[in-house]
């Protein structure tokens, strides 16, 4: 089995459960910009559209995980794990309203973990390969 290059927590499970009974199918997006931007943020999955400027990291929880390319290329050798976290984050993302943010905790990939990737696809490609 690849190593995952996304993870989530049994706390971050269960405010997207809470999210998907209210807004239906979810996913996920990192840009990496400044201040919030930097922090996964949830959206409506018909709600954003994804390109070729971001890649598609895997799924958590049943929805889909996206990072900006730029940002990518900063967290590539990392392990990312989703986790919530009290407290009024700035952004627009689903949870805010609830009193919680998503936020990353991250390691670094073994060597060993670094010989057996999940592949990423961008935007283009994760229509064509990942989507059913």
């Amino acid at each position: 089995m690849p190593t995952p290059r996304v993870l989530v927590t049994p706390a971050a499970e269960a405010t997207i459960d809470v999210l998907r009974d209210e807004h239906g199918p979810l996913m996920f997006h990192q840009s990496g910009g400044c201040c919030d931007g930097s922090s996964p943020m949830c959206f409506a999955k018909s709600e954003f559209r994804v390109g070729t400027n971001d890649v598609w990291l895997g799924q958590i929880h049943g929805c889909d995980f996206f990072m900006s390319a730029a940002q990518f290329e900063y967290w590539k050798h990392t392990q990312l794990t989703v986790d919530v976290v009290k407290g009024r984050g700035a952004s627009f993302s689903l949870e805010i309203p609830l009193g919680v943010r998503f936020l990353i905790r991250s390691r670094l990939f073994t060597e060993e973990e670094e010989q057996n990737m999940a592949p990423v696809y961008d935007g283009e490609e994760y229509l064509e390969h990942v989507v059913e």
